[in-house]
């Protein structure tokens, strides 16, 4: 699903309002990352961001994907995920899946005030340190979001726990 992205007035006109409300209160502008990151992301184009740390690249690559999924009626559980995010690091992985709550609960706060209802997107981290229990209700729930390490997703590839990745529409690797 791509968005239309006829010239918009200003680049957080790509998302629905009570997305770009949310990020301007609590960020502000966005940063060069973010503005010429997000359009060909929103018209569904691969797309390669540089820039430096700290410029915010992680939210450039995930608005677009949370936006779409926060205005999308609760999928069924046994589709899968839909956005892979594949951290080099195990710790970054955490960090990241920690970080989304975020934007994920800001722009929940901003759309009850603006009166418009949206489905906070489930996330879940699979890295080798994920127990067998855990990795199981990955499977029989998955998440919206999947954030992983190159190692595990390379068991998930490889084992029947692959079916939750056929889903995926849109890929951020770090």
């Amino acid at each position: 699903m791509s968005y239309s992205v006829a010239a918009p007035a200003s680049v957080l006109d790509l998302f629905q309002a009570s997305v770009g409300a949310w990020f301007q209160q609590e960020l502000g502008e966005p940063t060069p990352a973010q503005a010429l990151g997000w359009p060909p992301i929103a018209r569904g184009d691969s797309t390669l961001l540089l820039a430096p740390t700290g410029s915010g690249k992680t939210l450039a690559a995930f608005l677009v994907a949370l936006d779409r999924l926060m205005r999308t009626p609760q999928a069924s559980k046994l589709r899968g995920a839909s956005v892979l995010y594949v951290s080099p690091l195990k710790a970054l992985a955490v960090d990241v899946e920690r970080n989304l709550r975020f934007p994920i609960d800001g722009i929940r706060t901003q759309a009850t005030r603006q009166g418009v209802e949206l489905r906070a997107p489930s996330v879940h981290v699979r890295t080798g340190d994920t127990p067998p229990r855990e990795r199981a209700r990955m499977l029989r729930a998955p998440a919206d979001v999947l954030v992983t390490t190159p190692e595990s997703l390379y068991l998930l590839l490889t084992s029947a726990a692959r079916q939750i990745l056929a889903s995926i529409d849109t890929l951020i690797i770090d």
